[in-house]
Order: C-alpha cells, then structure tokens, then sequence
C-alpha cells in the first residue's frame, strides 16, 4: 500500500513539474513585448509577402514586397495605403484587433483546449463575435508561427510567420497612420 502511495505521489510531483505546452506558450506571449518577422500572407488564394513589426498592445506595421502596400495600426485605427488606394478601419472591426492584443489571446488560451498538429504545430481555435481565428504556435520553441482568420463575409486569411525576433528596440513613429496623399 504504501509503494503504490510513494508511487502515485512520485506521479504526482512529476506531472507538476513539467510545465505544460499551454503553460510554456502562455509564458513564452506574456515575455513579449514585441515581433519583427517576415510573412507570407494568402486571403482567397491571392499570395502576398512581406514583413511586419507588431508592438504589444494593438500596433502593427508591415511592408508588403509589391505594390508599395503598407498596413499600419496605431492601437485604434488600421490604415492599409498603396500607391493608388487608401482604407482606414477601425481596428476593433477588424480579425488584427484580438491577433494584436496579447491580453485577449492570453486569457482566450487559457481556456482553450490545444489542438496538437503533427509534431510541428499547437493550435487554439478563437471563435469571437462574428470572427473566427485560429492561431498557431511552434511545438518546439513555443512563438507564434501564424494566424487564420475568417471574417463576417467569410473571407480567409492564412497568415504564416518566419525568420522571428523577439523584443528589438523599435522606434514608435513606424505605428503613425501614414496620410492619405
């Protein structure tokens, strides 16, 4: 009796110490404050690359390799500006308003089962007013490799993440919505 007690409480000590992958991408997300990373990005099979820079909370900013495209967030707005277009969103109608608040993506994880694909992906499937986001994280270092997103008119954006660095100085004025001329 006592060698299956000794041995159930070994069980015990054991399972509590190995933190769990839920735990080690929770702790990975609150020690970030910032991402800089090269992308490749799908919405409804049209292809675009580029690179962006997301500060916590809410800002973003990325360059796309065509077309002089730019996305901007500064925390309440989204411009997204080209050589012949200009659209500005509020953020908080947009997918990017819960992808770029780490808070949000903390406290939604917590209470999410992960979803384990293969041996190279952890999902969490985010179901959120009318939008669903399904975001992914590396099985081994932990980062966030990407998002997929639908939105009220069921377009998907699949967006995969590379070359990550984590906490770089970043100078603020890249966040400024840039202006419509």
């Amino acid at each position: 009796m006592f060698k299956h007690f000794l041995f159930c409480f070994f069980l015990i000590l054991i399972s509590g110490v190995q933190a769990s992958n839920k735990d080690k991408i929770l702790e990975n997300l609150q020690n970030t404050e910032n991402l800089n990373f090269d992308f490749e990005q799908n919405i409804n099979g049209k292809v675009e690359i580029g690179n962006c820079t997301i500060q916590y909370p809410k800002k973003i900013f990325c360059e796309y390799q065509k077309n002089n495209k730019i996305l901007v967030s500064n925390g309440k707005s989204l411009v997204i500006k080209t050589i012949s277009s200009f659209y500005r969103y509020p953020l908080n109608q947009t997918p990017l308003n819960l992808i770029l608040d780490k808070n949000f993506l903390i406290q939604k994880i917590e209470n999410l089962k992960e979803h384990t694909l293969g041996k190279t992906f952890i999902n969490f499937e985010i179901i959120e007013k009318e939008s669903e986001i399904n975001i992914f994280f590396d099985n081994e270092n932990f980062d966030l490799v990407g998002w997929q997103t639908k939105d009220i008119y069921q377009n998907i954006n699949v967006t995969y993440i590379s070359s990550i660095k984590k906490n770089q100085k970043v100078n603020k004025d890249l966040f400024e919505l840039p202006s419509q001329n």
